[in-house]
């Protein structure tokens, strides 16, 4: 899963530790979750995304490979 962490850290002039601190986790949690290591559970995003004034949407990118192989696969016919 992709997201746009760390652009909206930055948006609000953030740091790791500061964004932690907000929602209540580790600035290792924080960390873990922009580098797509980890993904957060909804109640952390939901704080993230109210925090941000976004929506869930704007933080994550869900991606399904196997539309992205079926899409590449008419492209190349």
């Amino acid at each position: 899963m992709k997201n746009n962490i760390r652009i909206y850290r930055a948006i609000h002039n953030l740091t790791q530790e500061e964004l932690a601190r907000k929602i209540s986790v580790t600035r290792k949690t924080v960390n873990s979750i922009e580098g797509g290591k980890y993904n957060p559970s909804i109640d952390v995003a939901y704080k993230m995304a109210k925090l941000f004034h976004v929506t869930i949407e704007e933080l994550f990118c869900f991606e399904d490979e196997e539309n992205n192989n079926e899409e590449e696969d008419v492209y190349l016919s």
